[in-house]
């Protein structure tokens, strides 16, 4: 009975209204506060840099309170210029909170170099699927009095005799010399 008595008495629900106005305190408290910590609602949207060379990044994000960093600089791409940016994450036009980083693909200085394959004493077909397999474009072929038809007897680049194992820029135009089966 004493009990029971003790729900219903002054004293407890004074104590239960005080525990409850606290509580409900505490979580405006945190509702407000986490809303001014994280920043909620308030966004940026990410400016487009895409061509623009790395110098130029600094000054545009910090007009707009951002951070960046660059990725990767090994896909080259010909349409942008030398160490231009040719990609973002998150794209251009998102919107993110200030103090946000943004990461940058940038576009190198020139493909990458390659060795050129052996192809010296090999058909004509094989040395064109081994150019091109590495990344080398086939230029001009030309044909050459020898026993062997269809058998790649030089390596040209620009002109000039060049042998396997020399480095190139990858996408170089290549061009073979061939034996025309003539002796």
């Amino acid at each position: 009975m004493n009990f029971f008595r003790f729900f219903f008495s002054k004293v407890f629900v004074k104590q239960l209204v005080y525990a409850f106005l606290v509580t409900c305190l505490v979580l405006v408290g945190v509702y407000y506060g986490l809303n001014l910590v994280t920043q909620n609602n308030e966004h940026v949207t990410v400016p487009d840099v895409e061509t623009l060379s790395l110098q130029e990044i600094p000054s545009i994000f910090e007009r707009y309170e951002l951070r960046y960093e660059v990725l990767d600089s090994a896909k080259f791409n010909p349409n942008y210029p030398p160490f231009a940016v040719i990609e973002q994450i998150p794209k251009a036009g998102s919107e993110v909170k200030r103090g946000r980083k943004i990461y940058f693909t940038l576009n190198p200085s020139g493909f990458r170099k390659l060795k050129v394959p052996d192809v010296i004493q090999i058909t004509k077909r094989n040395a064109e699927t081994r150019l091109t397999a590495v990344g080398f474009v086939l230029g001009e072929i030309t044909y050459r009095d020898n026993i062997g038809k269809d058998m790649v007897l030089e390596i040209r680049y620009e002109g000039e005799k060049i042998a396997p194992g020399v480095i190139l820029p990858k996408t170089s135009k290549i061009d073979l010399v061939l034996g025309n089966g003539k002796r």
